[in-house]
């Protein structure tokens, strides 16, 4: 992409380059409504984006020879089927996304140029970074529009984070703070051997000639930096310029740092991104079918996350939006994502439990296995601990956090009221206290919001901190915030929580049961959506409305007991 990108940029119109770093966003969410109606979408951009087929090859050109692969065990490590059913390949496609960013122009009228550039960055790498090269401002929405009239038209641009993209970005500014925000360096000029598209081994010459001639512009070329960490910090570390209602700048969030996170914590010493989230597979495998060499420590390309909730929505609406994962490939996709969830984000422990008269004593610890926050990253994530105590006839005497069918959290300050957040907890002591572990965004008023481009700071930011982590000598950006930072039992590695409750006379032996809850979208982010009257917020509001009783994981339990 770049001559560098942001060289490129200085030749696109003022407009653009005034706001060009004003919103990056991995993905955007929905602001809280504060302004009454809603404006109607802006018309859609009539402009057709800039030709990509010289920088970047369509992922069908790559599975043809990088599927069909098995491990001598079975295992199937078909690089294209594995990616076609992630998240990163369906970026483009994401519906919470689209809507996301229309709510966001509906809501920032002047900054449409800078939302179109930022938000196409690293959702629609393909067509941001052929309309850089070519001196042109990316067109997000007329891809919208035109992935609704003609989708083929528009297929190589929609291909999410293919391939030709990860594998063309150079570690030359790599752990730079220019390299966040979309930074990633693509050079858009062909060398006369074609272009190097990189991978961790070497390649000889013959083979090389082989995805030259299938490509008809590559070159496999061996460098080790695909596996470091700071290739996937340029699109995973995010920073957003907030705005007043004037649109004057007025700071900055530092919306998005699982890579600043793991910096903090014991798993930069020993894994990397790719580790966890690329797991290798044990046993030598020939990466590519056609005269493919068996290779050691092959990364498999699941990009496995937390966001089984949306996989699961992409293959209801499948038709709808266009995927071409089958469905099989997505729900293996999701219960993939399901069991990382289960078994490499949290554990739960519950203490004895104590009585005194008519009130219960005990402890939830939870355990952060990963190696970052978790929740980490986009800002509408959220775990919480759901509790219940039972007696001896098995009736529930005491409960917080169960969740609705709508998605809402019982007790949860911010999903019965918009204007507040549930504050952190030391001690539980009514059932309306809910521990949500979660990032509360407010904006320059200091009033509670879902926009990124009106959130200065956080009033609230109590994930669960990663092993290693020093809350108190911490970067600002990764800074614990509200009753968490002097909550003294919340520290690197987890937390815990403290119920002291009434059960008044329930009879013996008590039963508790611990629960860990997460939300890749909570409430309160899908309904600030509903007041944006534009083809993207109805479509996603009605997808989210009839899925919203299956959004969240149990990722962890425990339980205990006393008399």
């Amino acid at each position: 992409m770049r001559q560098d990108q942001r060289t490129l940029s200085s030749e696109l119109p003022m407009q653009k380059s005034r706001w060009r770093w004003l919103v990056p966003c991995l993905l955007l969410a929905v602001q809280l409504g504060t302004r009454g109606d809603a404006a109607a979408a802006p018309a859609p951009q009539q402009a057709m984006p800039a030709d990509a087929s010289h920088l970047f090859v369509e992922s069908e050109r790559c599975i043809a020879c990088h599927s069909n692969l098995t491990t001598p065990s079975g295992q199937d490590m078909s690089f294209g089927y594995q990616w076609r059913a992630t998240m990163m390949a369906l970026s483009a496609r994401d519906p919470y996304w689209r809507a996301g960013v229309r709510r966001e122009a509906i809501e920032h009228p002047t900054a449409i140029a800078a939302i179109e550039d930022r938000c196409s960055v690293c959702h629609l790498p393909v067509a941001h970074t052929a309309a850089v090269a070519a001196g042109q401002p990316p067109q997000l929405f007329a891809l919208f529009e035109a992935a609704t009239k003609d989708p083929a038209s528009v297929h190589l641009e929609l291909d999410g984070v293919t391939c030709t993209v990860c594998h063309q970005i150079k570690p030359d500014n790599f752990g730079k703070r220019d390299s966040f925000d979309g930074g990633y360096v693509i050079d858009p000029k062909s060398p006369p051997a074609g272009r190097p598209v990189y991978g961790p081994y070497p390649v000889d010459p013959g083979r090389q000639r082989v995805m030259h001639s299938s490509t008809e512009q590559f070159v496999p070329t061996e460098s080790l930096h695909v596996r470091q960490s700071e290739l996937c910090a340029t699109c995973h570390t995010l920073y957003t310029a907030a705005l007043d209602s004037a649109g004057k700048v007025v700071g900055e969030l530092p919306e998005q740092m699982p890579y600043i996170e793991w910096q903090q914590s014991a798993y930069a010493q020993t894994d990397s991104c790719q580790a966890c989230h690329m797991p290798v597979v044990a046993t030598a495998v020939p990466v590519s079918a056609t005269l493919g060499q068996p290779r050691t420590h092959v990364s498999q390309h699941v990009f496995v996350g937390g966001n089984a909730y949306m996989l699961r929505l992409l293959n209801k609406y499948r038709a709808d939006l266009g995927i071409v994962a089958e469905p099989q490939e997505l729900e293996a996709s999701a219960l993939r994502t399901e069991t990382f969830l289960k078994t490499r984000t949290a554990a739960l422990g519950v203490s004895p439990v104590a009585r005194a008269g008519t009130r219960v004593q005990f402890s939830v610890t939870v355990r952060n296995l990963s190696g970052h926050k978790f929740p980490t990253a986009y800002p509408s994530r959220r775990a919480w601990l759901h509790v219940t105590v039972s007696d001896a006839t098995g009736k529930v005497v005491f409960e917080s956090g169960a969740q609705r069918t709508d998605g809402a959290i019982v007790g949860n300050d911010n999903d019965e009221d918009a204007a507040r957040f549930e504050a952190h907890h030391d001690v539980i002591r009514s059932a309306d206290d809910v521990q949500v572990y979660e990032s509360i965004i407010v904006d320059a008023n200091g009033r509670v919001t879902t926009s990124l481009l009106s959130g200065l700071r956080f009033a609230k930011d109590n994930r669960l901190l990663p092993r290693g982590f020093d809350k108190a000598r911490a970067p600002e950006d990764v800074l614990v915030r509200g009753e968490a930072a002097d909550d003294a039992d919340f520290a690197g590695g987890g937390d815990s929580v403290r119920f002291d409750i009434e059960t008044g006379t329930a009879s013996g032996p008590l039963a508790v049961k611990a629960e860990l809850r997460f939300q890749s979208i909570g409430y309160r982010w899908a309904q600030n959506l509903k007041q944006y009257d534009a083809p993207e917020t109805r479509t996603f509001v009605g997808y989210y409305e009839s899925t919203a009783a299956q959004s969240a994981v149990e990722v962890a339990t425990a339980s205990g007991s006393g008399s």
